[in-house]
């Protein structure tokens, strides 16, 4: 019994690019973007940056994983830098300690002109 089979040559169809069907189907994505976020809703929160920030900056809470957030800024932060980020929940705050871990400027149409930041805060447990 062999477990090295030779490659199965896969030969590719031949695509009639005329076709009013295909033509048409082409026309119904013309519009389609793709978006990785998948389905989670943006959330309005503030980010309070360092230990003893007392004042807080608004920015997008874009997604939440297990023990990382990413968040969608006008501002840069650094690398390393600490951060509380108060999300409301029901009728209350939710406060979320983390450390910038990774940051990048957005890349959809129109965040240069807005100046978007995306940044990942690894979230502290205690």
């Amino acid at each position: 019994m062999s477990y090295c089979k030779p490659p199965v040559e896969v030969q590719p169809g031949k695509v009639d690019w005329d076709d009013p069907h295909l033509e048409s189907l082409l026309q119904k994505t013309e519009g389609w973007q793709l978006d990785g976020r998948g389905s989670y809703v943006p959330k309005d929160v503030q980010i309070h940056l360092g230990w003893g920030a007392g004042i807080g900056m608004p920015c997008m809470l874009v997604w939440e994983g297990d023990g990382v957030i990413a968040i969608e800024t006008d501002f840069p932060m650094q690398l390393g830098e600490h951060a509380r980020v108060d999300k409301p929940v029901e009728d209350r705050l939710r406060c979320i300690w983390g450390v910038v871990m990774k940051g990048r400027p957005g890349n959809r149409p129109g965040d240069e002109a807005r100046d978007i930041h995306i940044y990942w805060l690894l979230i502290s447990t205690g």
